[in-house]
């Protein structure tokens, strides 16, 4: 039953990197103010999206189409939650469901060939960004004018009203950053396997909004707790087939681990965290 270091690190960064960049995308969100379960939709989506079109228009067109559906995915989230006043859960949820619907249809009408090697970016180029994101976003936050916008309108929206701030206008921007990152994310699923399958999120969207929560909705805490997950997903990886104790225990258990860790941190840790003061607020 023992590890392998070297590969558990690997596997560490590989599995925590599309966490980063969900988890960074969900905190532009709800630190605006804008509570969004719809990460998991969105990076679904994005996947897709970027399998779809790296069929036809190789590696950079794909992404840039992944970009794009992750764009239009978080504004239609911004558009329901803050134009109609749905219930940001609901619409979450919808976006979701959707996402689960569409992906399955459109997987159908698609080849069944992987992409070819020659249509993927490099790894480590999403690799870097999912790791100096979360730095680059903790020092724009508190160090720009946007940032402080961005944490006024999550705070308060109504005072930031009273300063001349429009909270609309900030989560509009906020939302767009989202779609960006999810696409990024989805992308980054397709480039690691060539393939899109259904249900390729895997319920990453929802691990990565836990990792905001434990992190306190703060960028580099957030990444700590991804790489929390991913560690714990890389172990039960290595584990799998593997025995406890002289006796067999099936992989299915192993399997479990990445989302037991999930929910034991959440039971342990989320009562203790700040919860900004306008999410949810319109």
């Amino acid at each position: 039953m023992a590890l392998d270091p070297v590969q558990l690190a690997i596997s560490t960064v590989t599995l925590s990197a599309p966490l980063a960049l969900a988890a960074i995308a969900g905190y532009m969100s709800e630190r605006s103010g804008v509570i969004n379960i719809a990460l998991e939709g969105k990076m679904l989506t994005a996947a897709f999206a970027c399998f779809a079109a790296s069929t036809y228009l190789g590696a950079v067109g794909g992404i840039l189409v992944a970009l794009v559906v992750g764009i239009l995915f978080s504004l239609l989230h911004w558009y329901s939650t803050q134009k109609l006043k749905i219930d940001p859960i609901i619409s979450g949820m919808a976006l979701n469901l959707i996402a689960v619907g569409a992906t399955n249809f459109g997987k159908e009408l698609l080849p069944p060939d992987p992409i070819a090697d020659g249509k993927t970016l490099p790894l480590q180029l999403f690799y870097v960004l999912a790791f100096a994101v979360p730095f680059a976003m903790m020092v724009w936050s508190a160090k720009t004018r946007g940032g402080l916008r961005l944490r006024a309108v999550g705070s308060d929206p109504d005072k930031a009203r009273l300063v001349g701030v429009n909270p609309l206008s900030v989560r509009f921007s906020a939302l767009i950053v989202t779609g960006v990152l999810t696409g990024l994310a989805g992308s980054l699923l397709v480039t690691e396997t060539r393939n899109f399958t259904d249900g390729m999120t895997a319920g990453r969207g929802y691990i990565a909004l836990a990792a905001l929560i434990l992190g306190g909705w703060r960028p580099v805490p957030a990444l700590l707790a991804t790489i929390l997950f991913g560690f714990a997903s890389a172990v039960q990886i290595q584990l799998k087939g593997t025995e406890l104790a002289g006796a067999n225990i099936p992989s299915g258990v192993w399997s479990m681990l990445p989302y037991l860790v999930t929910l034991i941190a959440l039971a342990g840790f989320v009562g203790k965290q700040r919860t900004p003061g306008g999410l949810g607020k319109v």
